[in-house]
């Protein structure tokens, strides 16, 4: 059909029954870990990163602010530096948002609490740190990396690192309740959320707020 426009062609692959599209499926090579003898490749390589964060929270409302987040990620020979970059942030923020404040509760019954933005709660802009730099490792030679122009995936590893704000807050929270002249060993819950934060701090106030569960009474959800 000489001359033809795209669409024109699709209709007559279509009628003609000539299927258009392609699709690819790639097998990592090397893959054979034996786990009765502990030998063998689990992985082609792994993608390593460092995180620091600085934050300030709030004794009496349990809001935090995150001042400073310096990140260092290892993910080989960049093939696009924007892309990489952004995917680093990205999944750093949905990091933070996992470890501080997305809290998944049930009612007793089993039914799910948290179902919509109403309920469950996401980082936005104000999540992001006041000062945010992202760096990658450069000058390091990866001779056993076959993998393209020695690249790594760079997805999902730097979520874990947004949990460096979580323990920024776990921190945070010693040094206030040091404050308040209480020295006791103590467990954040995770998340971190405005709540959990603002109880830890035992103060007067928190003390004085923190109601006892009657016997037989039950919660009005279920943190999991």
């Amino acid at each position: 059909m000489p001359g033809a426009d795209i669409g024109e062609l699709a209709k007559a692959a279509y009628f003609d029954r000539i299927n258009l599209s392609a699709n690819g499926f790639y097998k990592t090579p090397d893959i054979g870990h034996d786990w009765d003898t502990n030998e063998g490749l689990m992985y082609f390589y792994f993608t390593l990163g460092i995180a620091v964060s600085e934050v300030e929270i709030d004794v009496l409302t349990g809001d935090h602010t995150i001042i400073s987040t310096d990140i260092l990620m290892d993910i080989g020979k960049s093939l696009n530096y924007s892309i990489d970059l952004g995917q680093i942030e990205g999944a750093w923020l949905q990091g933070v948002g996992w470890s501080t404040m997305e809290e998944t509760l049930f009612f007793p019954n089993g039914m799910l609490f948290t179902r919509g933005p109403g309920t469950y709660k996401i980082p936005g802009f104000r999540d992001i740190p006041q000062r945010f730099r992202v760096d990658l490792l450069d000058g390091v030679e990866y001779k056993q990396l076959k993998t393209i122009h020695g690249s790594k995936g760079i997805g999902e590893p730097p979520l874990f690192l947004g949990a460096s704000v979580y323990f920024a807050i776990r921190d945070a929270t010693t040094a206030a309740r040091k404050d308040n002249g209480n020295t006791e060993k103590f467990t954040l819950p995770h998340p971190a959320t405005a709540e959990q934060i603002r109880m830890s701090c035992v103060d007067q106030i928190a003390t004085m707020s923190k109601i006892q569960r009657k016997e037989g009474e039950k919660p009005w959800a279920v943190r999991v």
